[in-house]
């Protein structure tokens, strides 16, 4: 299997993307929490105070995440019975009347606490970083590792999939093709429920992913859903099985369309024909620069910025971050992704 680069970058070990079980026994009385998002909805017109004894009486449907306002959830799909982690943070804030800008974001466990810092930093600075506060929402896996790469793989990749060998020797066969799937969860299932937990502007909710949550984003535009007003792709896997991408995007384009189109695309300097310096001269030197040039994320991604910017009612932008390599580049991808959801003044270009 051509693996997706942030499986390739990662330290694997045995046991890796084996759901925590423990995590899938929390008590879920009711899959959808038919008396949390009400209850929920009332703290944030509450003081600080009540906010927090409201929440706290939610236990144990809604857990503490170990980070500032921020709760998760594990959400059980009345669709299939499979379960999805969602971290949440609200700011104490009072919300705006239209409600709350929404940034939601996929492998949420490897990037919720990244995704908090940079928000609360720079909303509490807004006229030197033109970023205000919102809600974050960051869908996960019951797993206490920071990727499910089993999960992901299927989840975050578009169809019609194949199936690949196991990640580890006896472990399970990888399957792909399990997008639209997810898409349906978050737009039938995670929004919905999202909306009780705070009051969100339906109109400014942006989606953001990484490597494969990149390339979800993109499957996700193309596939024509309004879900979401604004996009952030960050070093998607555009090549993942034959490029196939680019088949949605042709079709995207070709549909005539009464939307405005806002996207970041992004990719890190090595991305491209050449290692991170560091890279050289090591075992695993060649292999990488060989998947590295199948990929050619800074290419596909720069292409693909240039031809949707063509289109009428088009707002894309794509940027290269010097020095970073494919997982290095994260923490600038997710500051890049608040300052676009969060953002209190439009600014062309």
């Amino acid at each position: 299997m051509s693996e997706d680069p942030a499986v390739q970058e990662g330290d694997r070990r045995s046991g890796v993307g084996n759901v925590d079980k423990r995590s899938q026994q929390s008590p879920l009385h009711d899959p959808r929490f038919s008396g949390f998002p009400t209850a929920c909805a009332t703290t944030w017109h509450a003081t600080e105070a009540e906010r927090t004894r409201v929440l706290d009486g939610l236990q144990p449907m809604l857990h503490p995440a170990g980070l500032a306002q921020t709760r998760f959830v594990d959400l059980k799909s009345e669709r299939d019975g499979e379960v999805w982690r969602v971290f949440i943070y609200v700011p104490l804030d009072e919300p705006p009347p239209g409600g709350w800008p929404l940034l939601v974001i996929t492998d949420g466990n490897a990037m919720i606490a990244t995704a908090v810092d940079a928000l609360r930093v720079q909303s509490s600075y807004p006229a030197s970083t033109n970023v205000g506060p919102g809600v974050i929402a960051a869908i996960g896996y019951p797993t206490g590792d920071a990727y499910d790469p089993l999960r992901r793989s299927f989840d975050l990749s578009p169809p019609p999939g194949r199936s690949y060998p196991p990640f580890v020797e006896g472990g399970a066969e990888v399957l792909t093709g399990g997008a639209h799937r997810f898409l349906q969860f978050l737009e039938g299932e995670a929004l919905p429920f999202l909306d009780g937990v705070a009051p969100i502007d339906p109109t400014r909710r942006t989606l953001f992913g990484h490597s494969f949550g990149g390339l979800f984003a993109l499957h996700t535009l193309f596939s024509g859903s309004e879900a979401f007003s604004r996009f952030v792709a960050a070093s998607p896997t555009i090549y993942w099985e034959d490029a196939g991408l680019l088949d949605s995007e042709r079709r995207f384009t070709a549909l005539p369309r009464d939307r405005d189109l806002v996207l970041h695309l992004s990719a890190g300097e090595y991305e491209g024909g050449a290692l991170a310096p560091f890279q050289y001269g090591r075992e695993d030197t060649e292999k990488r620069l060989a998947n590295a040039l199948t990929a050619r994320t800074l290419d596909l991604s720069r292409e693909m910025a240039e031809r949707l910017s063509a289109l009428p009612r088009a707002r894309v932008s794509y940027e290269v971050y010097p020095g970073e390599t494919h997982m290095t580049m994260l923490p600038i991808a997710v500051s890049r992704a608040v300052r676009t959801a969060f953002q209190i003044h439009t600014v062309e270009g």
